[in-house]
């Protein structure tokens, strides 16, 4: 059974339906992968690529985005690769839950949710390509959470 899996789709927001299949895929079997780790990774692929598209690409002819996991007994390691404009993927302030609706802001949650989801993340960019790579720790099968 392979435990390495990779697609690469037009970066574009009906992509992001078939990156969740391939995570869920990817998640399914004796994997050790629950169902909420698997929704974190899913939840942060949506982020992470609706950034790409909408920033990464912003002003160009949409390109691809590659998405890599890779399935290990205590993690999984998810790695995003685009050809967009760079993007440093700073830690961002918990969005204010007791601010009126109006004077919430409409965007920036995305960063939010992958810091919230993940347990590892780092960014590299080159000439030629952006990586983003997040790594999704696992609960040892048959342990239960406490907290």
């Amino acid at each position: 059974m392979s435990n390495k899996f990779q697609m690469t789709l037009a970066a574009e927001l009906d992509s992001l339906s078939r990156f969740r299949g391939l995570i869920k895929s990817a998640c399914k079997g004796d994997r050790g992968v629950d169902e909420a780790a698997c929704y974190d990774l899913q939840l942060a692929a949506d982020e992470a690529c609706t950034n790409i598209i909408t920033h990464g690409y912003a002003g160009m002819n949409p390109g691809s985005i590659m998405l890599t996991l890779e399935m290990l007994p205590e993690r999984v390691i998810m790695t995003l690769t685009d050809f967009g404009y760079a993007f440093e993927p700073y830690e961002p302030p918990a969005p204010d839950a007791v601010a009126a609706m109006e004077e919430r802001p409409t965007s920036g949650f995305g960063l939010y949710l992958i810091y919230q989801t993940m347990d590892e993340i780092d960014y590299v960019t080159t000439l030629d390509s952006n990586q983003l790579t997040l790594i999704k720790k696992l609960e040892p099968i048959g342990s239960t959470s406490t907290g």
